[in-house]
């Protein structure tokens, strides 16, 4: 495994630095099948993971595998479109990569989002549930290990992690948007099998209104290294046992294939106010 050290995360930021040439405002990481937002960037630089030294690959089909950096609206902005996932085979440490490379590139605010199963019975399909805080109850953390001092200390608070700000300006952002929101709870499962009926009654009983396998390891090292973020999730298909039918990644593909035009308006809308 690659040591995780301030060097390597440095040398990874060195060398994208050198390709952008600028400095980046907002940073974004797509999750499944919502790689369309990418598609409208302008004075686009693209950069390819397995082109940049020590980087990590995403496996999954609906991610890119690429970094996006250039102008969405009036903000310079670098996005990754495909992620990283602990089912991938990733040890969590090294989930901390993309939050750490945004923070040394100057990125000020990051927003992420990701298809999600809907556990609250009043959330539809194609809904956007702006995440206000997470449940995690896998016992590993992304920062687990020997703390880096250079990104935030050892121990640190995560009270304001889905920042309070930033979900005020994206419910703002909402009127005139086609689209039904929701602030909510996401859960967190390490995947990749979708989640069982029991644990979606459990997830339920415990407070969270969707789930999904990726975000929170992202969230966590944006909270450890300070950096404001907003999550949103698109309630891709209705979780394990609220229907009578069984989950497909089709079914989540063509959610966000369906309701991408509106997702991506509305996500250039409050990338516009930060």
């Amino acid at each position: 495994m690659q040591k995780m050290d301030y060097a390597y995360f440095r040398s990874v930021a060195d060398f994208v630095k050198n390709v952008i040439k600028d400095e980046p405002d907002v940073g974004i990481i797509l999750g499944s099948g919502l790689k369309k937002l990418a598609s409208r960037i302008t004075e686009k630089i693209v950069v390819d993971y397995k082109d940049i030294p020590g980087f990590l690959e995403s496996t999954v089909e609906s991610h890119e595998g690429k970094l996006v950096f250039g102008r969405l609206g009036n903000k310079k902005v670098i996005c990754m479109s495909g992620r990283f996932h602990h089912y991938e085979g990733y040890p969590f440490e090294m989930l901390t990569l993309p939050i750490r490379l945004f923070k040394l590139l100057g990125v000020r605010k990051t927003i992420v989002t990701n298809a999600a199963g809907a556990v609250n019975t009043s959330y539809n399909v194609g809904d956007i549930m702006i995440i206000k805080d997470h449940l995690k109850l896998t016992g590993a953390s992304p920062l687990q290990g020997d703390n880096i001092d250079e990104f935030g200390p050892r121990f640190f608070d995560t009270t304001d992690m889905y920042t309070a700000e930033l979900r005020k300006t994206a419910l703002e952002c909402t009127k005139d948007v086609p689209l039904k929101f929701h602030e909510g709870v996401y859960m967190y499962f390490t995947g990749p099998q979708f989640e069982t009926p029991a644990e979606i009654r459990a997830a339920r009983i415990l407070g969270a209104d969707a789930v999904g396998m990726s975000t929170v390891t992202e969230a966590l090292t944006a909270a450890h290294c300070s950096m404001p973020l907003l999550g949103l999730s698109v309630m891709t298909n209705m979780a394990a046992g609220v229907l009578d039918k069984k989950l497909t990644d089709e079914e989540v593909g063509e959610t966000a294939d369906r309701i991408s035009e509106p997702f991506c308006d509305y996500v250039e809308k409050v990338i516009s106010r930060f």
